[in-house]
């Protein structure tokens, strides 16, 4: 029925409104956004109320890091659908209408330098597979700039270290290739070799074989909540505290630091829209202001 709606929409949109093309894309991906999230909440789209819509929109932010204007044009987005189910009668009223969200702050990420980064990995237990595959998983989640959902959700046959690329399937379902470098391939082989095939024997019976490329401690798929639970355990040691999605913080940091293109670094993360990609270039202007005040004599 939703993916029905969806394409009933997007005619509205293109006959009807006769909006542009990027216009009708843009509504449609939020829309297709919104009725995955209803799908599993187990909600159809008529019966959906102004406090799931809001805490929809809230999690948008929350983990993708929706901008203000995002968030705007998702509302919007919602907004006109409903507008276009009320008229068809396929929805009592618009639950959208009078949503009202508070202004989202619009805080700095938290970036780890790369001798941080260096130190945290380092804590882990090279002598157990379980230490070998949190090397291999933070690397790979640094070096490539992934969610931790997605690194959660990668497979093996997704892994594809002699064309040096993993396809990550990221927000929305959206599939993007993420180059592999030296270093997080180097890990991926050694724990491959020497860690994986550990875990995957403690797999019980009857249970077979899983395609999960990281594994917890019983053999089974690592989840999310596994891998903040081992880079806490990583972060022991280091006096600053800090998030795992802070590594893809500093993978996209450090790139534009080194002189990567913005375009780039989007299609790298997966973002939708640029703007989200732009809160990393006011990081650095902040590094930049720090240094003018500290080293510049009229700073």
């Amino acid at each position: 029925m939703e993916t029905v709606l969806a394409a009933d929409f997007e005619k509205h949109l293109l006959v009807e409104r006769n909006l542009a093309a990027p216009s009708v894309e843009t509504y449609l991906r939020e829309i297709r956004f919104f009725l995955g999230f209803l799908d599993r909440e187990g909600v159809p789209a008529a019966q959906a109320d102004p406090a799931l819509l809001a805490r929809y929109l809230q999690n948008r932010r929350d983990e993708d890091g929706l901008s203000a204007r995002s968030s705007a044009k998702a509302q919007s987005a919602l907004r006109g659908f409903y507008r276009f189910l009320v008229r068809d009668g396929l929805c009592p009223a618009n639950p959208a209408e009078r949503l009202r969200l508070p202004r989202p702050s619009r805080r700095i990420p938290e970036v780890f330098s790369v001798e941080e980064i260096d130190g945290i990995l380092a804590a882990a237990d090279l002598d157990k597979p379980e230490g070998l595959r949190d090397r291999c998983l933070f690397e790979v989640i640094y070096s490539c700039g992934l969610r931790v959902s997605e690194a959660a959700g990668l497979t093996l046959d997704r892994v594809h270290r002699r064309e040096g690329v993993l396809r990550v399937l990221g927000k929305g379902s959206k599939e993007r290739l993420v180059p592999i470098g030296g270093e997080a391939d180097l890990w991926m082989g050694r724990y491959l070799q020497e860690g994986r095939p550990l875990l995957e024997a403690r797999r019980k019976p009857p249970k077979g074989p899983t395609g999960a490329f990281f594994l917890n401690r019983r053999g089974d798929p690592l989840g999310r909540k596994g891998i903040w639970k081992r880079f806490q355990g990583l972060l022991s040691g280091h006096r600053g505290g800090g998030k795992v999605h802070g590594l893809r913080h500093s993978f996209a940091t450090h790139l534009l630091r080194g002189g990567a293109n913005l375009r780039a670094v989007q299609e790298l993360l997966g973002h939708a829209d640029i703007s989200t990609t732009q809160i990393y270039t006011r990081v650095d202007q902040d590094t930049l202001r720090k240094s003018h005040r500290e080293y510049h004599p009229r700073g």
